[in-house]
């Protein structure tokens, strides 16, 4: 009985990792592109990158002509007069004209006094304006398009930094998976010594303590997997998290990673932060441009058509709208300052001050973002070595265990450092396993720092 079970246990550690061989697919790929779709920050960041598109077309519209209709109604009683003489200038001569033609040709007239302020006055118009010449706007068209190119590349950093997290989740996931099935192995073996140990003492072949020792040991193993459960469950929630679905969707597990064939090389891509500090730099070159055209002059264009005047000859019968006082006016306008006591100059030196430190700010995340992918580059490599020597342990906690068997059934040996052996297997498994998966995690770390997933599969 007692080699029936020492054949058992052998068998199931030392055949264990055939477990993890089964048929490769790609369920991580998969995901991705799920949560790259489904992401409500990249849905509100494609909002902002329509939002900077419309802001481009409003800002093209600025060269042409804007129309407008304004019409202003005013009256006023009282006030300043002012009065104009006509009677008395002009009745004499009447008069001697109608004794000359011995007519009423010429009747008297009076004299006449107006208000200076507008009584039932009118004024409806047309105005249409056109700059003609104006570097602002032009220079303000440039800074739109450069706000898109920053919208666009704020967009491709937060997918990369998405696909970072969704593969650190997954790999964590991946690891509180495996762990459970490490200690439901071992508590399977446990149990079996369990029974195995209840028979022995049953027929006098075992001490008692054996047994209090196996369930103690049970005891932890249920421990274990009740905390790796708990692993797993948050693991899972945050996974389904970043995809934007709820929380308890089962998650398919991705053989590949299961496996130590990790990857050698990685491609070197570009870093879109680089590109975003750029395009800062870019604007703020369009906003030194802005600041200098100070200089230069605007030229605009008006054109006003309408009518004005008093309200009461709009109701004449024989008028329509804009007779008898219909008008046009057309203008020209050109502003340029003389002297602001040094005001633009102040702003173009601000300017300047700031495109000098975004330069010098480029020079350091550059050198900044080199050094993240060669501490990304040297803990991967690290975290490789690692698993060599957990790949190590392994082999040693077996061998020391077929030893122990070996003693144990030569009876050299108690089965109480037996048990200690098939637990140093357990352990030195579980770190394995986890080993492996902090060394995707690094190769996560480490794309992410060299760029090198491609956004567009």
């Amino acid at each position: 009985m007692k080699a029936k079970l020492l054949t058992i246990i052998t068998l199931a550690f030392l055949t264990f990792p055939c477990y993890l061989s089964h048929a490769q697919d790609k369920k991580l790929d998969a995901y991705i592109q799920e949560g790259l779709k489904s992401s409500q920050i990249l849905k509100q960041q494609n909002f902002q990158l329509q939002k900077a598109i419309f802001a481009l077309g409003e800002a093209k519209t600025l060269f042409l002509p804007t129309v407008s209709f304004n019409t202003t109604y005013s009256t006023a009683m009282g006030g300043r007069k002012i009065d104009f003489p006509v009677g008395d200038l002009l009745n004499p001569v009447y008069k001697t004209l109608n004794q000359l033609t011995q007519t009423s040709l010429f009747p008297q007239i009076d004299n006449v006094s107006e208000q200076l302020v507008p009584k039932n006055f009118y004024d409806t118009r047309f105005k249409t304006t056109m700059p003609l010449i104006n570097a602002e706007i032009k220079y303000n068209q440039s800074i739109k398009k450069e706000q898109i190119n920053l919208q666009q590349t704020e967009i491709q950093v937060l997918k990369r930094e998405l696909v970072k997290d969704i593969k650190s989740a997954y790999f964590n996931y991946l690891k509180s998976a495996e762990a459970i099935k490490i200690y439901e192995n071992a508590l399977k073996l446990l149990r079996e010594s369990e029974r195995v140990n209840q028979s022995l003492i049953a027929n006098g072949s075992a001490n008692p303590s054996v047994l209090i020792r196996t369930r103690n040991e049970i005891s932890r193993i249920e421990s274990e997997i009740e905390a790796a459960q708990n692993n797993k469950k948050n693991a899972a929630a945050y996974f389904n998290f970043l995809l934007n679905r709820d929380f308890t969707i089962s998650i398919e597990e991705d053989s590949t990673y299961s496996k130590a064939d990790f990857h050698s090389t990685i491609n070197e891509g570009h870093r879109e932060e680089l590109d975003k500090l750029q395009t800062g730099i870019n604007i703020n070159r369009q906003l030194l441009n802005i600041n200098q055209s100070y200089k230069k002059p605007k030229i605009g264009a008006s054109f006003d058509f309408g009518s004005q005047g008093n309200a009461s000859t709009i109701f004449a019968s024989d008028k329509n709208f804009f007779k008898p006082n219909a008008f046009f006016l057309v203008g020209i306008s050109f502003d340029i300052p003389v002297y602001t006591f040094g005001r633009n100059q102040l702003k173009v030196k601000q300017t300047e001050m700031e495109l000098a430190s975004l330069n010098e700010q480029l020079i350091q995340v550059k050198n900044q973002l080199d050094l993240q992918s060669e501490l990304a580059h040297n803990s991967y490599q690290s975290a490789k070595q690692i698993f060599e020597s957990k790949a190590t342990q392994v082999s040693t906690a077996e061998r020391y265990y077929r030893d122990s068997f070996r003693r144990y059934k030569e009876g050299q040996l108690n089965f109480i450092e037996l048990l200690d052996a098939q637990t140093q297997i357990t352990a030195a498994q579980l770190q394995q396993s986890l080993a492996r998966y902090d060394v995707w995690l690094r190769w996560a770390e480490l794309e992410r720092a060299k760029a090198s997933y491609d956004l567009n599969q």
